[in-house]
């Protein structure tokens, strides 16, 4: 009888010790699964950012300063490093619920509305893209804040209010910078005599 008590005891924690390692074993491979997504993020956002800069210089006023055979050159060296970068597909899944589904769909419908009007008019376009994008951080800018806009991306998934982040911060840095250029084309055009038709 005792011989029987003692083979279920140790059986049992047999079965406890296989759990413990089965358990562990999940523990490192929860934490490879996040440093894996983490590093898929990044090379998301360093895609990103490779794109933009190409488009950056495509776009720049020094492109417009260079000799017609200079920039013919490197603007063909920017297309193909667009075309290769562009080849370069990374995607990190985020597990939703509807109502964060949702949330995202209408953020980023209100987000492709705010680019249709800068397409239109740069400068009211501007003051929406600030205000929903003063929604989206601690230390908003001097603008209102889009409360509603606000409330659509606390509904999100964290990972998609950081994508939601970064595209705002994307399309204020570019819209600043073709604010720039076109000072800078305006200025450009105001100092040349032959350009305002005076000899």
């Amino acid at each position: 009888m005792n011989d029987a008590m003692g083979s279920k005891f140790s059986r049992t924690l047999s079965m406890a010790d296989r759990s413990g390692q089965l358990l562990e074993s999940l523990d490192q491979l929860e934490m490879r699964v996040e440093a894996l997504r983490e590093t898929a993020s990044a090379m998301e956002q360093e895609r990103e950012l490779i794109l933009e800069t190409i488009q950056s210089i495509q776009n720049g006023q020094e492109l417009r300063n260079i000799s017609q055979g200079e920039r013919e050159e490197l603007s063909l060296t920017a297309n193909r490093l667009m075309g290769r970068a562009l080849c370069v597909e990374v995607s990190v899944g985020t597990i939703r619920n509807s109502q964060q589904e949702e949330a995202l769909r209408n953020a980023n419908s209100l987000i492709d509305e705010i680019v249709k009007k800068l397409l239109d008019d740069m400068n009211s376009g501007r003051e929406r893209l600030l205000a929903v994008y003063a929604a989206c951080v601690t230390e908003a800018p001097p603008v209102p804040i889009d409360q509603k806009f606000q409330a659509l991306v606390i509904s999100c998934a964290l990972e998609d209010q950081k994508k939601i982040k970064r595209r705002l911060e994307t399309l204020v840095r570019n819209v600043e910078n073709a604010g720039k250029n076109i000072k800078i084309m305006d200025h450009q055009k105001l100092e040349d005599p032959q350009a305002n038709g005076c000899q």
